[in-house]
């Protein structure tokens, strides 16, 4: 769930923590590089600013103003262009997976079956790659990792996660686990997930509210390697 991120303890990159995790941090490295840019072979060639203040291409040899009208059109047609696996990452996090009947459990946990699996069950302490997309009970996406274009690493089974995604993947209490290539819905009452206080916190602004009822799409990828 390509390149995979390990599950940390921030509601920013993740929305899968246990309720005792409560405020998102972000963590960003810059660098800056004082080394000198390396020549190329157009680099004797006039510059787009350059000609601009000349007002005209008209003083250079027609060969090189072929090639600097050419080199621009590729550069506007090249921003120009949609980006089509962004615009397929965004239909995945937001297009939800087709309804089924929900079977709820003792703990108040609800699920059912999209597409059953095939490959093996889900390993209790084990790490496991899925992708997910979380919804409010509104339809509101809170969270997926299909707009981060890689699955979710996660340790399963050890309390890493919330105690709804942990029963709801790994099984018990009424529940089946998942097998490697299933799709499952989870409904996670808030008693499972955040309970009363808010959840994703930065700078007083929160991604989950207090006492929310939280919905997951869940395709398991496979066992993390």
């Amino acid at each position: 769930m390509a390149a995979t991120s390990t599950l940390s303890i921030s509601i920013s990159n993740t929305r899968l923590l246990p309720r005792s995790s409560r405020h998102a941090k972000s963590i960003y490295s810059s660098s800056t590089s004082s080394s000198k840019p390396s020549s190329s072979p157009l680099s004797s060639y006039p510059s787009p600013s350059s000609l601009s203040n000349a007002g005209s291409l008209a003083s250079v040899p027609a060969s090189r103003r072929r090639l600097i009208e050419l080199g621009i059109g590729l550069l506007s047609y090249s921003a120009s262009m949609p980006d089509a696996s962004a615009t397929r990452i965004q239909y995945y996090a937001t297009v939800e997976e087709p309804p089924c009947d929900l079977n709820f459990v003792k703990s108040g946990l609800g699920f059912c079956e999209v597409v059953v699996g095939k490959g093996v069950q889900a390993p209790g302490g084990e790490l496991i790659n899925i992708h997910y997309t979380g919804r409010f009970v509104d339809g509101t996406v809170f969270d997926s990792t299909y707009k981060r274009g890689r699955p979710l690493t996660m340790r399963i089974g050890v309390g890493k996660v919330l105690p709804g995604l942990d029963q709801g993947i790994l099984g018990g209490g009424g529940v089946p686990p998942m097998h490697v290539c299933g799709k499952r819905k989870l409904f996670i009452p808030p008693k499972l997930a955040y309970g009363p206080e808010p959840a994703g916190c930065f700078s007083g602004d929160c991604n989950i509210p207090g006492n929310a009822t939280l919905l997951y799409d869940i395709l398991f990828v496979g066992i993390y390697k």
